[in-house]
């Protein structure tokens, strides 16, 4: 057994070095995810860093979308033995004061996308419920993972297309996930016995921050909608000392665009812990979809995980015009930069929605049936 530089420190929480994780799975993961929206609508950027400790791997990507055209750089290599250094190809997360304020940069811009950012947050992060789903013929754990969210605020530049869009903390929000545990990465498992269970996903994860409270709000439903995950709470800045506030048991109605299963909008139906109706209404803005570029389930040859050799930095693009790539939009999740009304107040943050396959409450009776 090797040691680290770690195990000097008094952080073990397993009878292991800390150069090992409490698992072999191939799966374990450690990753974040960071989404900048802009409230003219004009410009979302997607970006994360991920840790494979049982692949060896640590990849990044960041997605920018400017009308109908994305640009991606997505980089991949080897984890470093400092465990503690988020640094991959052109890209650096660097972590100033926990929960407060971080530093991203990504020097990609031969790629497409370079920026340099600070991420800040008066508010605590949000701890979600643990999330553990089964699957495949046997019903094994294919995901089991600890995540909190956080809003914050933006300040720095973004470059792309040869140009520099300032970033400021009024004309931007700032959300973010960060997760670690195990779930799907990199090459695909063996298959063994074929999985009779019925495909799909339906999803909705809702951070959203409003002028003196944000929103957090997060379903996810199987075929027949039974509820598997249920979150919903309001909360305050750290300087008002005002505890979080759940949210009862969350109901929502998505506004799809005729002939599809794209959201416009929605509408979000929640209860004050006093039980007084407390109303959301989402419009929709732009979106990125996860499954192009950045990395989650991507068909594009990098998924997030996957071994693309010691040092790899790639580029794409994307034309929201081209009927080939609007073809692919449906099979994923998305995350839509999103304006809402809540109580007065009107805040911006991510509408992310997957909806693959049947799901009897809005409908959709097979994988391929679409809003009327």
């Amino acid at each position: 057994m090797q040691l680290d530089p770690l195990d000097e420190h008094p952080i073990h929480q397993v009878p292991l070095s800390m150069a090992y994780v409490a698992t072999s799975d191939r799966n374990v993961y450690d990753r974040c995810i960071y989404q900048a929206v802009d409230h003219s609508a004009q410009t979302e950027l997607l970006t994360g860093l991920g840790v494979y400790p049982n692949a060896g791997v640590i990849d990044a990507f960041a997605s920018v979308r400017r009308g109908d055209q994305q640009w991606t750089v997505q980089t991949s290599g080897i984890r470093p033995d400092d465990k503690l250094k988020q640094e991959v190809g052109p890209y650096t997360l660097r972590v100033v004061e926990p929960f407060k304020r971080l530093h991203l940069s990504c020097a990609g811009d031969d790629h497409g996308v370079g920026f340099d950012l600070e991420f800040t947050s008066d508010y605590e992060p949000m701890r979600e419920p643990q999330h553990v789903k089964y699957g495949g013929p046997t019903g094994k754990v294919t995901l089991e993972g600890c995540r909190y969210a956080q809003i914050g605020a933006w300040e720095g530049e973004i470059r792309v297309d040869g140009q520099t869009i300032p970033v400021t903390k009024d004309g931007w929000t700032a959300t973010r996930d960060r997760s670690w545990g195990i779930r799907p990465v990199g090459e695909p498992d063996p298959q063994g016995r074929p999985n009779a269970n019925e495909p799909g996903i339906w999803w909705c994860w809702v951070p959203l921050k409003f002028e003196d409270f944000g929103v957090h709000f997060m379903v996810e439903e199987d075929p027949d909608g039974f509820r598997t995950l249920n979150y919903a709470v309001r909360v305050w800045p750290s300087s008002t000392g005002r505890k979080m506030e759940q949210l009862g048991w969350p109901e929502i109605d998505i506004h799809y665009r005729s002939g599809s299963r794209y959201p416009e909008g929605a509408t979000l139906h929640l209860k004050t812990v006093d039980r007084k109706p407390l109303e959301i209404d989402i419009t929709c803005l732009t979106g990125v979809p996860l499954h192009l570029g950045c990395g989650y389930g991507s068909g594009d040859g990098w998924n997030h995980g996957m071994w693309m050799g010691e040092s790899w930095t790639n580029g794409r693009t994307y034309d929201y015009t081209d009927p080939e790539i609007l073809a692919k939009v449906p099979w994923g999740g998305t995350d839509h930069a999103a304006r809402a009304t809540c109580d007065g107040q009107t805040g911006y943050g991510i509408f992310e929605h997957g909806s693959v396959g049947r799901h009897a409450p809005t409908g959709m009776t097979d994988m391929m049936s679409v809003a009327p």
